[in-house]
């Protein structure tokens, strides 16, 4: 009879084929699960190019769960110490988000500031930092029960941003590729934190870009509003004169008096309101988010530009909807686009008189969008060139910067719109701007876009 051969022998090529096809499924597995770390990272960075929280919570969390990690953080280095700006797992008393830790000495993020590499404790118990009793390891192993501790920097070139790191509550070394893993969260860490810095850095080129294009279009207007000014002050200096003359009567004309001091009131409130008008569009502020009537806003601008239109004899005509529902934004950046529009206009048309001079503002609404347009009957766009005066630096004024048009496209698409030129039938150009009505609204877009803006 045959003998039954012993068992736990060498495996069979059958069991090596299962064994290698069960490796093979769990890496598989693993690198699928890793690609979609990578794709969630990369779709909050595109989701949140202004705000690095939500990128930095994303990468924490999976850099942690990738790892099989319980504890996870993410730090930024500054002048005095580490900030922690992410973190994940259970929560403790002592490593806070938001809260600025010194780089004590012998420490892990010391010993990573000086080379620069990873830092891997596989027993924190161990380390001779916490056998020396450094406060910040005795608080991982005693107040936090950490034992496995996994460091990775962000290296913006050999600059130190900051760092990565995950812990475990037993004691087990992190693999090669879960370092290599964690290093190239890192990674993204930093790409996303020196594109938000140069996101920053183009919106305050940005902010006093337009600023400066502000005050050269307020500059355009100066012997207009000086005529402004000049109207009321010169009533203000009749209307005293008269209030003394009524006074110095025998017997004082009281009444009189009193009704020249009132117009001396009005004409003061009405140079005033001239001055805060002005005022509002040259000075530097932080963007709000108020609830606007874009026709009101349109009178306003109006207000400021009507000595213009008075002296290069200019027919206003303005059609503005009865019905037009509010947006949403900034006063001053839209007031920026229309005193632009209504500027580029009027300078249109000031050339030899060989016909009629005519300025026209209408708004209209549909349930998507709110529509505002300016008509002009100058010397027009050819349909060849109608990008051209959005191009940054094109001009036909021998004193313009040719980014007026440039910066109010921005705006007017920093807000949810578009703005645009076309021919103005018969004669001239004609510029049109959409933003979208309040209730229809992208408000979270809308308002992420302003709160990083600075115009």
């Amino acid at each position: 009879m045959e003998q039954s051969k012993p068992r736990g022998g060498p495996k069979t090529p059958r069991r090596r084929r299962v064994a290698d096809r069960l490796e093979l499924q769990e890496q598989v597995t693993e690198l699928a699960a890793q690609q979609a770390a990578v794709s969630e990272v990369l779709r909050s960075i595109a989701n949140s190019p202004h705000e690095l929280e939500p990128i930095f919570d994303t990468i924490t969390a999976n850099a942690t769960r990738l790892c099989r990690a319980e504890v996870g953080a993410l730090i930024l280095f500054e002048e005095h110490g580490y900030r922690i700006v992410a973190r994940t797992g259970v929560a403790d008393t002592y490593y806070v988000k938001g809260h600025l830790y010194p780089v004590s000495e012998g420490a892990p993020s010391a010993r990573m500031v000086k080379t620069r590499s990873p830092v891997h404790i596989a027993d924190l118990t161990a380390d001779q930092a916490y056998l020396q009793r450094v406060p910040g390891l005795v608080a991982l192993v005693e107040q936090i029960g950490v034992r496995s501790y996994l460091l990775v920097p962000m290296l913006k070139d050999d600059e130190l941003v900051g760092g990565i790191t995950i812990v475990r509550a037993h004691v087990q070394p992190f693999t090669d590729k879960q370092i290599e893993l964690v290093t190239a969260f890192a990674a993204q860490a930093t790409i996303a934190l020196e594109i938000t810095r140069r996101e920053r850095q183009l919106r305050q080129a940005q902010t006093e870009l337009a600023h400066a294009t502000r005050v050269v279009a307020m500059g355009h207007l100066t012997s207009s509003l000086a005529h402004e000014l000049k109207q009321p002050l010169c009533a203000v200096a009749a209307n005293a004169a008269a209030s003394s003359r009524w006074l110095t009567r025998e017997p004082a004309q009281i009444e009189n008096a009193k009704r020249s001091i009132e117009c001396i009131i009005k004409d003061v409130e009405r140079a005033n309101s001239v001055i805060d008008r002005v005022h509002s569009l040259v000075k530097k502020a932080a963007p709000r988010k108020d609830t606007i009537n874009i026709n009101d806003a349109i009178l306003e601008v109006m207000t400021v530009v009507r000595g213009e239109v008075v002296k290069n004899r200019i027919r206003v005509q303005t059609q503005l909807s009865d019905s037009l529902p509010h947006v949403r934004g900034d006063l001053v950046q839209l007031q920026q686009v229309m005193l632009n529009l209504i500027i580029n206009a009027i300078q249109a048309m000031s050339g030899p008189a060989d016909s009629p001079r005519e300025l026209r503002i209408s708004t209209e609404s549909t349930k998507e969008e709110v529509r505002v347009a300016v008509r002009d009957t100058g010397p027009g766009l050819s349909a060849d060139n109608l990008q051209l005066p959005f191009e940054p630096f094109y001009t036909t004024k021998p004193s313009g910067m040719g980014m007026g048009l440039s910066i109010c496209r921005v705006i007017v698409e920093e807000h949810g719109g578009r703005l645009w030129a076309s021919e103005n039938e018969p004669r001239g150009a004609l510029f049109q701007f959409t933003l979208p009505p309040t209730d229809g609204a992208d408000r979270d877009q809308i308002d992420a876009s302003l709160d990083a803006s600075r115009y």
